[in-house]
């Protein structure tokens, strides 16, 4: 069985509080993108391991026991018998990004066991599931347009589609640490919240629909900044950072053409949403 783990990106991000854990509250739109990952897995015979993971495409460091495709075969295999496997991942999503792409992965791990071995678990169940995995792996569960508040783990509904724009996604050769994404934030309550800004045309996001992390990124890294820039330049009705970078998306009424010779040595995605 094999299944396809997607992307998301952020529309706004709001950092509004400093919680007495030391975490922040935020407000923010995960938006599913269609930049996937291939996830598979069969039974794994004749062995005395209880998985084997191998990776394809991008790498990702760390041990395999990390990976948060095999945090979910154990979290379901504490509760069911569940044989052992041997998992492919083919990752395409760009790790390091803020797009959810290992989230992603884990949260379709859940999904992929749960209607494999027919564990019978509802959407609901296997979010509080997803949550011991990482505060956005819930959302691709349902994957589909939400608001979140808390540390990014508390979702409600949300009216919003993009259907008929194009995306572009890139992704400079640049690693943010959460340490530096922080770096400059002062956690301020927005006038106007992330879900009432949504609601408006997308031609009027420029200056209203704002990631916070991009002040301390920018500053950082200049050239995320005057990447963000390039996408207006191309034609961007809007552009942003998603989460923490070092990807930024632009959305554009047609596609752009050539975007690799604007964005030179750069992971580029783009697609129709």
């Amino acid at each position: 069985m094999i299944v396809f783990p997607n992307a998301k990106i952020n529309l706004g991000l709001n950092i509004t509080e400093k919680r007495p854990d030391g975490y922040h509250n935020l407000e923010t739109v995960f938006y599913p993108v269609h930049i996937e990952d291939a996830l598979e897995v069969v039974p794994l015979n004749d062995s005395d391991k209880e998985f084997n993971l191998q990776v394809f495409g991008t790498s990702i460091a760390g041990n395999p026991e990390d990976n948060l495709v095999v945090k979910a075969y154990y979290l379901l295999k504490e509760r069911f018998n569940l044989p052992a496997i041997s998992i492919f991942l083919q990752k395409n999503i760009p790790s390091g990004a803020g797009m959810g792409g290992g989230s992603s992965d884990g949260a379709f791990m859940l999904k992929l066991l749960n209607d494999k071995f027919s564990l019978n678990l509802s959407d609901d169940e296997l979010e509080v599931i997803a949550a011991k995995l990482g505060a956005d792996c819930p959302f691709f569960i349902k994957n589909k347009p939400t608001f979140a508040t808390g540390t990014g783990n508390i979702f409600s509904e949300i009216n919003i589609s993009l259907k008929g724009l194009y995306i572009l996604v890139i992704k400079p050769e640049i690693f943010v640490s959460t340490r530096d994404a922080f770096s400059l934030i002062k956690p301020v309550f927005p006038e106007k919240s992330i879900k009432e800004v949504i609601q408006s045309p997308v031609e009027e996001w420029k200056d209203n629909l704002i990631n916070d992390f991009e002040k301390s990124v920018f500053a950082q890294y200049p050239e995320i900044g005057k990447a963000k820039e390039k996408l207006y330049e191309a034609g961007a009705i809007y552009a942003s950072m998603s989460g923490s970078g070092s990807s930024l998306y632009g959305l554009f009424k047609a596609p752009v053409d050539n975007p690799e010779l604007i964005f030179q040595n750069y992971f580029i995605w783009q697609g129709e949403l």
